[in-house]
């Protein structure tokens, strides 16, 4: 259900103190000042200076001078987000975004919390990137409301306010916030989502933020549950997997247990066609002669006697 601006800040409950990401466009600024005069003197802004484009100065003059009248402690991360080859510019920047966050918590370890400002409508964004991709149950699971990570939590208290209420929030209270330029060029899918889609959505299904909201959160359950099914059955097949133990399980657990295997001790994910590939070969190999060595992430899968072993 899609909650006021007012309503979600209310709700926000984060251990203290506590940190807002801002990048000064419009939902990090309405989460700081909303932040700031609720827990006067607990909160902390985090800026990243992604070094992206000409504007990226101004963004940070902007944040400074808002924490200047917030009485807001501010710390800035500078950071080169440009994507490598292969890489999508808008991956690049997020995961330059999360290291930077990450270091600049090591700086300041009396924050017990940090609060991001992705809203609703970046929330549908996300589902409809996961769909076009072809993504499973964690996918479509979206983003999480909350986690924890290096003992730190980490919040997104918008995940269920639309991105125009927190534009009126903003307009009402007098505050101004800066726009990206890149939103608008739709080299970019999300902006092409944005521009497009939403506003299709809007038109068509009235609800489309709760409907979407509650198809993310029976993902986000049925992916929890194909993870604890992935930690028994990788108890029972072993660590690295034996093949006979595999061939006792369907087919929809072994690509369960094994996605759990490589990403979790290997750190590598199989593509559909590796892992399809993979499979085949397991059921395949009923002789002590069958030989297994495939591409599979970032490495190899090989058979080794009984078992199968990664090798990067």
């Amino acid at each position: 259900m899609t909650l006021s601006f007012e309503s979600a800040i209310q709700a926000f409950d984060p251990a203290l103190p506590v940190a807002v990401g801002l990048s000064g466009g419009a939902d990090s600024t309405a989460l700081l000042v909303a932040c700031a005069r609720r827990w006067p003197g607990q909160v902390r802004a985090f800026h990243v200076h992604h070094g992206l484009q000409a504007a990226a100065d101004g963004f940070e003059a902007h944040c400074r001078a808002l924490c200047g009248r917030l009485g807001v402690p501010l710390l800035v991360s500078r950071v080169n987000a440009r994507n490598a080859a292969g890489q999508s510019p808008e991956d690049a920047a997020r995961q330059a975004r999360y290291g930077a966050f990450e270091a600049l918590l090591a700086e300041s370890s009396d924050i017990r919390s940090i609060a991001l400002a992705q809203h609703a409508d970046d929330q549908v964004e996300t589902i409809l990137l996961a769909l076009s991709r072809g993504a499973g149950v964690a996918g479509l699971a979206a983003m999480p409301a909350q986690w924890e990570r290096a003992a730190v939590q980490w919040h997104r208290p918008l995940l269920a306010v639309a991105g125009p209420e927190i534009r009126r929030w903003l307009v009402e209270q007098g505050v101004q916030w800066v726009e990206d330029p890149s939103n608008s060029d739709e080299r970019y899918t999300r902006n092409r989502i944005r521009k497009h889609l939403l506003a299709a959505l809007e038109q068509t299904f009235a609800q489309f933020r709760d409907t979407f909201s509650r198809s993310a959160a029976n993902a986000a359950q049925a992916a929890q549950l194909l993870e604890e099914l992935a930690q028994m059955d990788l108890q029972s097949v072993g660590n690295p997997p034996g093949i006979k133990a595999l061939q006792g399980l369907s087919r929809a657990r072994q690509a369960n247990v094994l996605r759990h295997w490589l990403r979790h001790s290997h750190a590598t994910t199989p593509s559909a066609a590796q892992l399809a590939q993979l499979l085949d070969q397991i059921a395949a190999c009923t002789t002590c002669g069958h030989r297994i060595h495939l591409k599979t992430g970032r490495g190899y899968i090989q058979r080794n006697g009984d078992v199968l072993d990664w090798y990067n």
